[in-house]
């Protein structure tokens, strides 16, 4: 249960640092205040972890040339659907559309692969003391 919930915790706050990217590079994209960050962020980790390995799934089944691309697609699905979902999040033009689905997908990724060390290292330091 304890790692379900460190997934969970590292899934929104990679979404969160890459939808604070996306906002602070591109003059198209823009997520608006605080709550306003928080609420896309949780719309859009709900849907990317559900709409992900769906996505996998089928690339993997009926287009296997496209796996390498799979994450970009479900970024670029899951933030359609949010943008859908959420008045706080406004995306302007086809451009913005693509490099926010990079742009999200390098710094999610990134976060995904370097904030696990500091959640488990504060949680070894917690119970030492």
């Amino acid at each position: 249960m304890i790692r379900f919930l460190l997934n969970t915790l590292v899934y929104f706050l990679a979404a969160l640092i890459g939808l604070i990217a996306a906002d602070l590079l591109l003059s198209g994209f823009t997520v608006s205040g605080v709550t306003g960050y928080v609420v896309v962020a949780l719309i859009f980790g709900v849907i990317q972890a559900i709409l992900s390995p769906l996505v996998g799934k089928m690339v993997q089944k009926n287009a296997s040339a496209f796996q390498g691309g799979v994450g970009i697609i479900s970024v670029l699905l899951t933030l359609v659907l949010t943008a859908l979902l959420s008045s706080d999040l406004t995306v302007d033009g086809l451009s913005t559309w693509i490099l926010a689905a990079l742009i999200i997908w390098l710094f999610a990724a990134l976060a995904a692969f370097i904030l696990p060390f500091f959640l488990v290292k504060r949680a070894v330091q917690e119970r030492r003391d």
